[in-house]
């Protein structure tokens, strides 16, 4: 072993743990790989596509993944489906449907709706602007 290969339990030549992702980013890599996927996924269908991307992922606890797929669900942003003793995921929406629904969450938490609609308005771009005045005219499908 390199000294500075870590070893099977993730820990430096010194002892030191190695580098860990945040649970926000192993929830993004989660969420990547639900919405890459064409069917809903369970944990351990999770983990391996985890895996194939990532090998470091494959050192992952199952329950790890159990954790932070209960915990996406709990915030509304996968569904869950009993799928004999486990249960499998999907994406409540796509990539821009999330987007959609973030920007709403933000609205929504704010007292004054009108001037925080009026101020993201008066800062789109111009072809944003047409974009969204397209939208809003059902001229344009989204």
């Amino acid at each position: 072993m390199a000294p500075d290969d870590p070893d099977e339990a993730g820990r430096d030549h010194i002892g030191a743990a190695a580098p860990r992702r945040t649970s926000g980013a192993l929830a993004g890599e989660i969420m990547n790989v639900l919405l890459a996927a064409d069917t809903s996924l369970t944990g351990t269908e999770v983990l391996r596509r985890l895996a194939e991307r990532d090998p470091a992922a494959a050192a992952l606890r199952q329950t790890t993944i159990l954790t932070i797929l209960s915990r996406l669900q709990a915030h509304g942003l996968l569904t869950r489906t009993r799928l004999g003793r486990a249960y499998s995921y999907r994406p409540v929406a796509d990539k821009p449907g999330l987007a959609a629904r973030r920007m709403r969450r933000v609205l929504d938490d704010e007292a004054d709706r009108n001037a925080v609609l009026a101020r993201f308005v008066n800062d789109l771009s111009p072809h944003d602007e047409q974009v969204l005045r397209r939208l809003l005219t059902g001229e344009l499908d989204s």
